[in-house]
């Protein structure tokens, strides 16, 4: 019996597969088998990435320095983010604050907003994910993931709140199912300004549940926020260092954020790492100020020694242009594969980010508080056979393909071929 108390990204029991090393864009399990990583966000480069490898070698043999203490490298890679991925945002960008994982960085960032503000209350988007500690675990309003106990027989023990949310409408941004006549936001979101009167902030995310936009969206929700005096953070924490095929989401739209937050990618898989970056308004405001926020291991040598060594590969090796190319063969072959299967509703997606969405119950009753073994999850198991690993997020109907930054087109239309493999099953239950 294992020592390890572990959980699972889907319902009931069962034990995950175990994964025993890795090597470019595949994973080498216990059996013998190698598998196209086909949903790992955290891994922008992949498995064992050469720099990556040699980065975190040659970080090994550094003092253990904390947040409290100035360090080199730590200066080095705040340097090199505002150098590399923030250039041409110099009119606005300020500063940036490293800590360990995303959940942390929104966390950090909405309770700075509510201490600049002196207000509680909070706004996201629907079906939204920000995290599931601190406030980021009350702005995640998808209803399987609020940080409590999933009872397999039955309901669910939540936490308490920790914050008045109030919730946007979302856009749809889909490449199939989507309603015949999409409304502009400035409509459905004309409720906003009252929704947003009293809050501190208001974070956006561009992918969580499925929901992908364009720039309109965030434009019309960034001027709302700005007319009720709400700060509007980006959630750049999967987008963001390259998966949207440019550096950030948000720069599909004219307006710019007050902070964003950064995670997973930006350690290129090979360190735990995370960021707020905020204004040079904000800046401003904090001059006369200590933030009193500290972690003993945030900026840590190993994981500044990631960040700047994933942002040299990216810019060096074009990998943004990569994505942009692979978006359009994803965008082709989900359209195919969607038209092919009647159990898909809907698909949407950027860059190397992809949901696929399947007829079903809806995602708002969802618990995943049961042994059964969802429809998503079935169709996940069926496409290991051709070789993949796709996503579901802990989600009953809806799979996420978010491969790493450097497949190649050919893995990529093996893992495509995988997911139409896998939908087979679903088609058999959808009749």
């Amino acid at each position: 019996m294992s020592r390890l108390l572990r959980t699972g990204l889907n319902a009931g029991d069962s034990a995950p597969m175990a994964v025993v090393g890795g090597e470019g864009v595949y994973f080498h399990l216990a059996d013998g088998r190698k598998l196209i990583d086909g949903s790992n966000t955290g891994g922008g480069l992949g498995h064992r990435h050469p720099a990556m490898v040699e980065a975190i070698r040659r970080a090994a043999d550094t003092p253990v320095v904390n947040e409290g203490w100035t360090w080199v490298g730590r200066e080095q890679a705040a340097d090199d983010l505002m150098a590399t991925a923030f250039r041409g945002e110099e009119d606005w960008v300020g500063a940036v604050r490293f800590c360990i994982s995303g959940s942390e960085a929104n966390d950090m960032a909405l309770s700075l907003c509510q201490a600049l503000t002196q207000r509680s209350a909070l706004a996201t988007r629907e079906r939204a994910y920000h995290g599931i500690t601190g406030l980021s675990r009350s702005m995640t309003v998808q209803p399987q993931w609020h940080g409590g106990l999933a009872v397999h027989s039955g309901g669910s023990q939540l936490p308490a709140p920790m914050a008045p949310v109030r919730i946007l409408p979302a856009p749809d941004g889909a490449i199939y199912g989507a309603p015949a006549n999409n409304a502009p936001p400035s409509e459905y979101l004309a409720d906003a300004p009252r929704l947003l009167s009293d809050t501190a902030a208001t974070i956006i995310d561009y992918t969580q549940g499925g929901i992908y936009y364009d720039g309109a969206y965030q434009d019309e929700v960034a001027r709302c926020a700005r007319q009720a005096g709400s700060y509007w953070i980006a959630d750049e924490v999967v987008t963001g260092a390259g998966r949207a095929g440019r550096w950030f989401a948000f720069q599909g739209a004219e307006s710019r954020p007050d902070i964003v937050t950064l995670g997973k990618s930006l350690g290129g898989g090979a360190a735990a790492v995370a960021a707020v970056v905020v204004s040079k308004d904000i800046v401003e405001r904090l001059k006369g100020t200590s933030w009193q926020n500290y972690g003993t291991l945030r900026g840590h040598p190993i994981s500044m020694a990631a960040v700047s060594a994933y942002l040299k590969v990216v810019s060096d090796d074009r990998i943004l242009d990569h994505v942009a190319s692979l978006e359009k063969l994803f965008t082709r072959r989900l359209l195919a594969i969607a038209q092919k299967h009647p159990s898909v509703q809907r698909v949407a997606g950027q860059g190397l980010h992809w949901t696929v969405e399947l007829h079903g119950p809806d995602w708002r009753t969802w618990h995943a508080d049961t042994t059964e073994v969802p429809i998503a999850s079935r169709v996940a198991e069926r496409a290991l056979e051709a070789g993949a690993v796709i996503g579901t997020s802990g989600e009953q109907t809806s799979l996420f393909l978010a491969p790493p930054l450097v497949i190649s087109e050919r893995e990529a239309t093996l893992l495509l071929d995988a997911l139409d493999h896998g939908l087979d099953i679903a088609d058999e239950e959808h009749g």
